[in-house]
Parts: structure tokens; C-alpha cells; sequence
């Protein structure tokens, strides 16, 4: 792939920009498009689930530097922005070390915020549709405070990422930091990891193989799938909007879909003749899950654009790519005991 032109977007002057999990799969999505604009962009990622193959193609650009860093621990850079993006979305990979998954949420939400306040950056935490938890009010408004359980095996992540939102509100009043929080809804495209558990990921994956598609419960569940180039232009555009706009706001499509409906789109575009397997939905899914996006639109002037079949014959084109690629393409950076696991959570 060839490396993002630089130039200058609506005559704006370029600004040197921190995306922490850089690496990841939404992070080298918004670095590469941050680049696109004429931005300078300094990728943090720790590498626990970021790979370095997301931003391989961003190697050489003249204005994109790297650095390995958790952002548990203090960072000490000199920026005009800063993206929070760090923490793994995955059930699978944020459950299997929970200890660590709410140190990223609430230590790097700190680290970050205290980097903001003495630089006077402005500051993005992107949150997420798990603060709603297992939704009573449906679709899920930005004044909605969710129903959580907060000793879940899913807690880790939905507490951590609620915490996370409470700092960033905090450092707002208490100290005048300029922030936004988006709470972002299920999102897709390439780069996801076919080991993630995520169920978009692993339908497809799934369906290319021949493996059995693995529904939990009755698949009547529902799921909003946001296409990730939609996602990155809404989360670029709360970030650039005037210091009183704070969020939290919804960045989601508001098209809701079953798990069945999902599966047997996949099937269809893929050719595959897998076959559907069922297994007992797991502690905590939520039933139902789809954004109001009203405010997004009001505020942002922000819809997404990219229909769900669209946005899937791209991620099956990418994934279908990646299953020709060496076997170490499958494993995330750092892990070299990850294997595949056929299973899909419905995050």
C-alpha cells in the first residue's frame, strides 16, 4: 500500500498528534487518515494486542513516528493533540487479562489527562456502547446511564471505560482540560485480527474456512455495525469542534441486525457452505444494542455513510488476503501462544 499524501486539509496548520494504541485496529485507521490531513502523528501502542504490521505501511512517512509504551505508565511528549484509544475492544483479549484491561481504562486515562493538563492539549477518550451495558431504554441515548454489572466478567472494560469517562469530566471541571468523549458503537473493517472474538471477525473468518459459524443463544441478539472509515471522520470531527462541545456522544450506524441476519449475509457473500452451530450465550451479552445518533448529527453533522454489505465485501476482500498470508500474521504481536478460537462473542 502506498504511504498517505501529506497536505494541508481546509488551509488548517498541521498539528503534532498523539493516537495512544496507535497500533490497533481503529488507531492505525485514525493515524493513517490524521496523516492524510498534513498532521504530524507520534503512534504509542504497548504491542499487547496492537501489531506492527497495522502501521507498516506508515513506516516511512517522513511525519509518523512510533514508540512502544503502556500508557499505565507516565508518558512524557510534547503534543497539540492527544487520542486515547489504548485498551483492547475484544471480550476475549480484555477478559483474559481483566487485572490489566482496567489499569489501561483508568491508570492510562490518568497518565493521559495529566499530559493534556500540563501540555493545554485537547485531549479524546474513545469510550464505548458498553458503558450502556445490558440496555433497558433502547436505542441507547447519550443521557441513558446504562446498566452495568459491576462484578462481570465483562466489568473489567465496561467499570474501566465508565471510570475513564467520570476522570475525563473531572479533569474538565477541576482543572479546565479541554476534552471529548465518544462512545463508539460496534465497528468493522480491515486490519480487525481474525483472533479478536469479535463477531464480525469471526463470521467471516469462520465462513472463508469452513469452520462451523458459531452463534450464542437463539441469535436473535441485535448489533449496530459501523464501518470503520465512517467511524474515524466522526471521531476527527468531535475532535475538532469548539472547546464547549465535551460529549460524551454516540458514533455508531443505526441500522440494527441479529447475529442470524449477520450470519447468513456472511454465508451469502462469501459462498460458504458452513454451517451454523449454536452455543449458550455468554454471562453479560447485552440482548440488544443500537445508537441514537441525533446528536451526532446535530452536533457533527455526522451519519454514516457505508451500508453493511458494502462495508462487508471489504473486510472479506481484506480477510481473504490475510488467510493466504504466513501463519504469524494470526497471532497477535507479543502473545505467541494465541491461537484461533472459533467462538464469537457478540461485542
Amino acid at each position: 500500500m502506498s504511504r498517505p499524501d501529506t497536505r494541508w486539509v481546509n488551509g488548517a496548520s498541521p498539528k503534532r498528534i498523539l493516537v495512544t494504541g496507535g497500533a490497533g485496529f481503529l488507531g492505525s485507521h485514525l493515524c493513517e487518515q490524521l496523516l492524510s490531513e498534513g498532521h504530524e502523528v507520534l503512534c504509542v501502542d504497548s504491542y499487547i494486542t496492537g501489531r506492527r504490521s497495522n502501521i507498516a505501511h506508515l513506516m516511512d512517512h517522513p511525519h509518523f513516528d512510533t514508540l512502544r509504551h503502556d500508557v499505565i505508565n507516565p508518558l512524557y511528549v510534547e503534543v497539540d493533540e492527544i487520542y486515547n484509544l489504548a485498551c483492547s475492544a475484544s471480550p476475549m483479549h480484555y477478559r483474559a487479562d481483566p487485572v490489566q484491561t482496567t489499569k489501561t481504562c483508568v491508570l492510562g486515562s490518568i497518565n493521559m489527562l495529566g499530559l493534556a493538563k500540563r501540555l493545554k492539549a485537547k485531549v479524546l477518550q474513545a469510550s464505548t456502547s458498553e458503558v450502556y451495558g445490558d440496555p433497558v431504554v433502547h436505542p441507547q441515548t447519550e443521557s441513558y446511564w446504562g446498566n452495568v454489572n459491576p462484578i462481570g466478567p465483562r466489568s473489567c472494560y465496561d467499570e474501566g471505560k465508565r471510570c475513564a469517562e467520570t476522570l475525563f469530566f473531572d479533569y474538565h471541571r477541576r482543572h479546565n482540560v479541554e476534552i471529548k468523549v465518544i462512545r463508539i458503537f460496534n465497528t468493522y473493517g480491515p486490519r480487525m485480527h481474525p483472533n479478536d472474538g469479535r463477531v464480525v471477525s469471526n463470521f467471516i473468518v469462520q465462513a472463508l474456512t469452513g469452520q462451523p459459524i458459531t452463534i450464542f443463544g437463539d441469535g436473535s441478539q441485535t448489533r449496530s455495525f459501523c464501518y470503520v472509515d465512517d467511524l474515524i471522520r466522526g471521531m476527527i470531527r468531535l475532535m475538532n469542534t469548539p472547546a464547549d462541545l465535551t460529549g460524551p456522544i454516540n458514533v455508531g450506524n443505526p441500522n440494527e441486525f441479529t447475529m442470524n441476519q449477520l450470519a447468513t449475509l456472511v454465508l451469502e457473500m462469501t459462498g460458504s457452505r458452513s454451517q451454523i452451530i449454536r452455543m449458550p450465550l455468554p454471562e453479560d451479552d447485552p440482548v440488544q444494542r443500537r445508537p441514537d445518533i441525533t446528536l451526532a448529527g446535530r452536533t457533527l453533522d455526522w451519519a454514516p455513510t457505508i451500508e453493511l454489505a458494502e462495508g462487508l465485501q471489504r473486510t472479506i476482500d481484506y480477510f481473504d488476503g490475510l488467510l493466504s498470508a504466513p501463519p504469524e500474521m494470526f497471532a497477535y504481536q507479543d502473545t505467541s501462544k494465541t491461537t484461533f478460537n472459533a467462538g464469537a462473542h457478540h461485542g
